[in-house]
């Protein structure tokens, strides 16, 4: 059976750039090595990290040796001596917040039936980055959703806060620690198969100023992150922030985000379902996947309805219009029976 430690080595691995950058900064790429002068950080060329490689062996990715003093290594050495550590267990707890893998549970630290680390981007990895949030309510995505219109944080269990989650660059860059909106990504059967993250500024007044402040990990086709019990009407949209502004305004009416136009024309229906509201945004890949739904629910024997927003999205109408404005507007365009049962008077 692996080891903790072998598997978080082999993780970080996988991860070699990303982690010499966070933890070697001083540092800098050459071909297939990261250059710095030692594994304390220091500037300089003495010290080369492996950034690719078979995955065991002294030519693995991750492996590092210091030419100036003969010390060499592997990425858990890395973090141990940039980082002042003694304890392994403080090392393994600093490798896992850094792979946003959940810390262990003392209890059950050393039994031999505990559970690996799940893999990066894995539905496990996923669902245990959600376990550790918290619910929202006083966090900064309470106020990130009040700034948009948004309320009724008691209702939305399947968003929590994260203060401190790890923001991977997709290109190169420093890798950062900032709180997030996490969003349960779930299948018609309940099961969590995926977490979204929107990263957030420190006092929630709008999202992180990073170029990809959202992210999705775990399975996300056919699924998404939903609001509301199943029943036999449902809203369909895009964005979370989008759904939530219908939401706001049609409560009894439950509701999923498919997170990406590509994913709101794959959802999958529930059983039972008689009428579908999509919701539109106002650009040519909104209205492409309002056809391919449409056309998909009418082969399932299912009534479809577009929902078209005045200006760009839903958010955009709640927050220039306000709610009651939204509310008579949906009086309007709501199946006489859907709108005398959700749209509060």
């Amino acid at each position: 059976m692996t080891s903790p430690a072998t598997e978080l080595s082999r993780q970080l691995s996988q991860n070699a750039e990303t982690v010499c950058r966070h933890y070697l900064s001083n540092g800098r790429k050459q071909g297939h090595y990261w250059l710095v002068g030692d594994v304390h950080n220091t500037p300089g060329r003495s010290m080369f990290v492996r950034l690719s490689g078979p995955l065991s062996g002294n030519r693995a990715a991750g492996k590092w040796t210091d030419a100036a003093t003969g010390q060499h290594g592997d990425l858990l050495d890395v973090i141990r001596e940039s980082c002042g550590l003694v304890d392994f267990k403080d090392v393994a707890d600093e490798a896992r917040r850094f792979l946003s893998l959940p810390l262990p549970d003392p209890t059950r630290q050393h039994s031999p039936h505990s559970q690996p680390p799940a893999a990066t981007g894995s539905q496990e990895a996923a669902r245990r980055l959600f376990a550790m949030g918290v619910p929202i309510r006083g966090t900064p995505v309470e106020t990130y959703l009040r700034r948009r219109g948004i309320g009724a944080f008691d209702q939305m269990p399947s968003l929590r806060f994260h203060p401190a989650c790890f923001c991977r660059p997709e290109g190169s860059g420093p890798i950062a620690r900032l709180p997030a909106m996490l969003a349960a990504i779930t299948d018609l059967e309940g099961r969590h198969t995926g977490t979204h993250r929107t990263w957030l500024r420190p006092d929630g007044s709008a999202k992180a100023d990073i170029d990809t402040p959202r992210r999705a990990m775990g399975a996300l086709l056919g699924n998404g992150v939903r609001f509301g019990a199943p029943a036999d009407v449902l809203i369909a949209g895009e964005g979370i922030e989008t759904v939530l502004s219908v939401r706001s305004a049609l409560p009894e009416l439950p509701a999923v985000a498919a997170l990406s136009s590509g994913h709101l024309a794959a959802i999958r229906f529930p059983a039972g379902l008689r009428r579908l509201y999509v919701l539109r945004d106002r650009d040519p890949a909104g209205a492409a996947a309002r056809d391919r739904l449409e056309a998909r629910a009418a082969e399932a024997g299912i009534e479809a309805q577009t929902l078209t927003p005045r200006l760009g999205d839903f958010n955009d109408d709640l927050r220039r219009y306000g709610l009651a404005a939204l509310q008579a507007r949906f009086r309007l365009h709501l199946h006489v029976e859907d709108a005398a049962r959700s749209v509060p008077v």
